[in-house]
């Protein structure tokens, strides 16, 4: 297999700042990562370190200054708005921290919206909606609505949301953020099964060493490029060694 095909996601270079007044705030400063077809990577950093803006350019919410976007080793223009519009649709899914359910939905519409959004319908929807509820353990609550829900499975409708079409890379920013110790790890259980048995590429932030213990790999980010770099033996991991790097670059 080549080196194209191998990665769900490559970023080389990339430039980000913001105006605050006249002042220019550098946010990414040559940020350089991949992420494989089938692997689970998390991105550690202080708070204000790119994390997020990361994620928005990759997923074309953001525009970076500078630097090239790949996408299973096809270049992504993020200059042109319907070609960020068709990578969101066909080949990214996105896991927002504040879980952005639609509140007029049932949690199973919701769930079939990016179906809606493609324009495809059929039994083979229906069914791969249904096959997303039971993997997120919410069959029976397929018809309530998001405000019957607690936090913990607004969540977990929305991961089934990001995962129903099948992207080959999913986004997850902080998905674990809001939600208690055990949904949190039925997330994590969620999120590494599905990198491995749909051959999904998962770029995840998070501030939570316990949870980034599930990676593949986790990098470092700080002053707008990843510092460093740190290889998991391809199991859920000891915490310490994250512990360890995290001390060692003052994040």
């Amino acid at each position: 297999m080549d080196h194209q095909q191998n990665f769900g996601l490559e970023v080389q270079n990339l430039h980000k700042h913001y105006l605050l007044g006249e002042k220019n705030i550098p946010v990414l400063t040559g940020l350089n990562i991949s992420v494989g077809k089938g692997e689970l990577v998390v991105v550690m950093g202080p708070s204000g370190s790119g994390k997020t803006t990361l994620l928005n350019c990759v997923s074309g919410i953001d525009i970076p200054d500078k630097g090239a976007v790949k996408i299973s080793g096809h270049s992504i223009d993020l200059n042109s708005p319907r070609e960020r519009t068709l990578l969101r649709r066909h080949h990214i899914g996105i896991v927002f921290q504040f879980f952005n359910l639609i509140p007029t939905l049932t949690v199973r519409e919701n769930v079939g919206l990016p179906f809606v959004i493609a324009q495809r319908k059929g039994e083979e929807v229906e069914s791969r909606t249904d096959e997303m509820l039971e993997t997120v353990g919410l069959s029976q609550r397929k018809f309530h609505y998001p405000y019957q829900l607690s936090g913990g499975e607004m969540q977990l409708v929305s991961i089934a949301r990001a995962l129903a079409c099948s992207p080959g890379l999913l986004l997850a920013d902080e998905p674990t953020g809001n939600v208690n110790p055990n949904v949190g790890r039925s997330i994590m259980d969620i999120l590494r099964a599905a990198s491995k048995q749909q051959d999904t590429g998962v770029l995840m932030v998070t501030h939570n060493p316990e949870h980034a213990a599930w990676a593949d790999r986790i990098c470092f980010l700080k002053e707008g490029v990843i510092q460093s770099e740190h290889r998991q033996n391809g199991e859920v991991s000891n915490v310490q060694p994250i512990h360890e790097k995290l001390l060692e670059l003052g994040i």
